[in-house]
Parts: structure tokens; C-alpha cells; sequence
């Protein structure tokens, strides 16, 4: 078997959950990394769709950002940013929304905007929200992908940017928010699902070699652990290979 890093592993697994056919609202990073594996591999026909109004996206490298020239080259088509919100985004015409996060709470709440209690003098500012709040109440369903520590993992957000399940189940039913919010969130040493009774994030697989202390140590909070908990298969080698071609047409 060919050697992988924690990062590709985590890549995979993203990537593993997004069917063929799907329409994925794709944020910049580890989510857009994911989502292009996706579709070099088992979801050809996975529609990348990007905030700045690129539809159908077939890039051949990584983008750089949501503006990036490739995006429109290769598009089906480039619409306006409001017809992407008002009429794809906000309907609930978009399967998935793959999203990353500075941090994230146990009930999938994104924060990307300040680190701190003080908004006005935070510790860090981030860069933002962007389209991640349209993204979080309306897709369908929102995968999430970052790396797992306690400094991004914690009980409370500083700052809700991206509503998940607020403080627990039936609060986006109360908001009236329509699409299911997080339901998978992807690590570097594992996946953790909602709670279908209280909608805290639970750890349902390990990636290979990773045993449940090291992940209940890189989580701010409490972690609860399936009791069918299960391993996530290893990556193929004809994954690791998109992958890597990926990466290199990128560097």
C-alpha cells in the first residue's frame, strides 16, 4: 500500500462523500481540494459550483480563490452573483455546501470572522464570512473539512458566522432555515456526524492508526463516540494519484 499523509487522508474521505450527479456549492481550500478530487474520480459528473457565479467548474488546477480565471475558463456557464444566491443557492436547488472553518462547535457552528469575546479588538481577525451563511441555511446539506485541534474544535464559537445547529436540535426548524445544516464534518484523524436526538457532533469513524484518545484530546469539548464506531477505509492508490496530479498541476 502507498504511503499517505494525515492531509490525504483527509482529502479522500471528503471527497468519498460526495456522490455523482450531486451539485456542490464549493468553498476555497480543503473543501475545493476535496470536491475536484470528486470529480477527477468516482463523481465525473459532480457539478462544482462556486460563489462568484461559475457553474459546472472543470478546473484543471487548484483555484486560488473564487475569482480565479480558471473557474470561468472552464465553466459551463458564469452567471451573476445575486442569480447564484437568489436563484440557485437560496431555493435549496444545491445538493451540498463544502465549507472549512477557523473554528467549529460541537453543534457545527462555523466561525470565520473574529477570534475573541471583543468584536471590536479581537486577538485575530479572519477573513470573513463570504457566501458561508447563504451556504450553511440553504444548502441542502453542509459537509465540513479541517483540521482537527482544540484551538479549532471548541465548546462555543467566538462568533457564529455560519449557523449549524445552534444550540441543538430544532433550532434551524425555529429560524426556519431550510436546508439540514452540518451533517458530516471531516478531520485529518477522522468523521464526526450530528447526533440524530440532539444534533451534537459525534464521532462515528477513525482513520486508520488513529485511536479515539487522540481525537477526544484534539476536541474542546466533551466528545461523545459512537458505539458502532467505525474505520474509514484507506486511501486507494488511484485516489492518492488524482490527488497528487492535482496537487503538482497546482504548485
Amino acid at each position: 500500500m502507498t504511503e499517505y499523509t494525515s492531509d490525504e487522508m483527509m482529502s479522500v474521505a471528503a471527497a468519498r462523500a460526495l456522490g455523482d450527479g450531486m451539485s456542490c456549492f464549493v468553498g476555497i481550500g480543503l473543501p475545493s481540494t476535496a470536491a475536484n478530487l470528486a470529480r477527477r474520480g468516482h463523481a465525473p459528473n459532480l457539478t462544482l459550483i462556486y460563489e462568484s457565479g461559475c457553474l459546472g467548474a472543470k478546473p484543471t488546477r487548484l483555484p486560488l480563490s473564487i475569482g480565479d480565471g480558471e473557474l470561468a475558463d472552464t465553466a459551463d456557464a458564469v452567471v451573476s452573483v445575486p442569480e447564484v444566491f437568489n436563484y440557485w443557492l437560496q431555493p435549496g436547488r444545491i445538493d451540498v455546501g463544502f465549507l472549512g472553518a477557523a473554528q467549529l462547535d460541537k453543534f457545527g457552528n462555523i466561525n470565520t470572522t473574529v477570534i475573541g469575546a471583543d468584536y471590536a479588538n479581537p486577538k485575530v481577525r479572519l477573513p470573513g464570512a463570504g457566501g458561508a451563511p447563504e451556504i450553511a441555511a440553504s444548502c441542502r446539506e453542509v459537509f465540513v473539512v479541517l483540521r482537527q485541534s482544540t484551538r479549532t474544535f471548541v465548546e462555543k464559537v467566538d462568533f457564529v458566522t455560519s449557523f449549524g445547529h445552534g444550540t441543538g436540535k430544532g433550532d434551524r426548524e425555529r429560524l426556519g432555515l431550510p436546508g439540514a445544516g452540518p451533517t458530516l464534518v471531516v478531520t485529518d484523524l477522522g468523521l464526526m456526524r450530528p447526533d440524530p436526538e440532539t444534533a451534537e457532533l459525534t464521532l462515528t469513524e477513525l482513520h486508520p492508526g488513529i485511536d479515539v484518545d487522540q481525537v477526544v484530546e484534539a476536541t474542546g469539548w466533551k466528545l461523545k463516540v459512537a458505539g458502532d464506531l467505525g474505520t474509514t477505509p484507506e486511501p486507494t492508490e488511484a485516489e492518492l494519484r488524482i490527488l497528487r496530479d492535482l496537487k503538482r498541476a497546482s504548485a
